[in-house]
């Protein structure tokens, strides 16, 4: 599932984005990527809340059969999803609003580059996220071999 959330927001970062500035007016196009990303922060948070379950129950397992505690390095890497998601989507959309208006202490641009930074985190943990669901678990992430 991370792998798939992961092409998810690649997809929406490298082509149904910038498609709509190519096309159409821009204030006509801004209006289209903000639909986008209203369904990707919905989406993301949905996919957010079931990963941290399944990430949940795996760290319980491990923690009861005495192999790691019952907080796992991929529910820390969720958990930062939601964050970014919340705080990039959720919490700078209104701000950015304001700022359209002409209210508000930030500017449009620096709410922008907040959100797209944000976003741009969020890429990083969920590829993270699906990297790490590919190696074989009780894996070390550190090179083996002979000792010298």
């Amino acid at each position: 599932m991370p792998a798939l959330w992961a092409g998810v927001l690649l997809a929406v970062a490298t082509l149904a984005t910038p498609a709509p500035f190519a096309t159409l007016a821009r204030a006509d196009a801004g209006r289209v990527v903000g639909h986008i990303f209203v369904r990707e922060a919905w989406l993301s948070l949905v996919l957010a809340v079931l990963l941290l379950a399944m990430e949940r129950g795996r760290a319980r397992q491990a923690a009861d059969s005495g192999q790691g505690s019952q907080f796992s390095t991929e529910m820390l890497l969720v958990l930062g999803t939601v964050f970014c998601t919340v705080a990039g989507y959720f919490g700078t959309q209104p701000l950015m609003a304001a700022a359209r208006a002409g209210q508000g202490a930030f500017s449009f641009g620096q709410l922008h580059g907040i959100s797209f930074g944000l976003f741009g985190l969020k890429i990083l943990l969920v590829v993270t996220l699906a990297w790490r669901a590919t190696k074989p678990a009780g894996t070390a992430l550190r090179p083996t071999g002979p000792s010298s």
